[in-house]
């Protein structure tokens, strides 16, 4: 499924939400000027590595911490498939979130649930040595946000069914309900070969703490 908008109007300009997406979009160009070797060490540097965590808290060298990385690994993507999705999801849900928070605290509420969904696979895969990169967490957050705040909006959606696609409008509450279900069974059963490539608990816990934040606020 995807979405292409949903039917309630923002009262003013979402500023955040356009800000964080042409950052997202130029850091990703940004990306793509690089050698192949320079944007390895970029990636290594800025993304998330679960076992650097481990390690560094193991041998008690707290001060080698790369406690930025939870929020750094947030702007920089795999592919641009990977950019993409990422920010229609926030294009289309972020700026009623925004609407509802006011702009400052929707960054940081952003950048919160982006630690949150690195904490997520931190916790679900600790030993990893790969990079996690991408704004899927911080993004999951504005979801679960949006399915507090919103749940009965109506959000337009492209629906492929085979070689064919239809379109349909479908309440909030089931389109994230959905798509909640789906990281979870991803989660629990992943295909082969993603295991190692999607960080699925990082979407699940940034959706669970927009939902949490969300209660408490609505």
């Amino acid at each position: 499924m995807i979405p292409l908008k949903d039917n309630i109007r923002s009262r003013k300009l979402p500023v955040m939400t356009v800000g964080l997406i042409i950052l997202n979009i130029w850091i990703f160009f940004q990306q793509t000027q690089l050698p192949p070797d320079q944007l390895q060490l970029l990636i290594a540097e800025f993304g998330f590595i679960p076992k650097r965590i481990v390690l560094a808290y193991n041998q008690g060298e707290l001060s080698l911490l790369p406690l930025a990385t939870p929020v750094t690994s947030a702007f920089f993507h795999g592919n641009l498939i990977h950019l993409a999705g990422n920010m229609l999801y926030l294009w289309v849900f972020g700026d009623n979130v925004e609407d509802k928070l006011g702009s400052f605290r929707f960054l940081l509420f952003y950048l919160v649930a982006a630690i949150f969904g690195s904490l997520g696979h931190l916790l679900s895969d600790p030993l990893s040595v790969q990079p996690a990169i991408g704004a899927s967490g911080a993004v999951a957050g504005v979801l679960g946000a949006y399915f507090i705040f919103f749940p009965y909006a109506k959000v337009f959606t492209l629906v492929p069914i085979g070689i064919f696609i239809t379109f349909i409008h479908l309440p909030a509450v089931i389109f994230l309900g959905i798509w909640i279900l789906i990281q979870g069974a991803n989660a629990a059963l992943p295909a082969p070969g993603e295991a190692v490539s999607v960080a699925w608990w990082a979407h699940i816990s940034g959706f669970i703490m927009g939902v949490i934040y969300s209660l408490f606020k609505k």
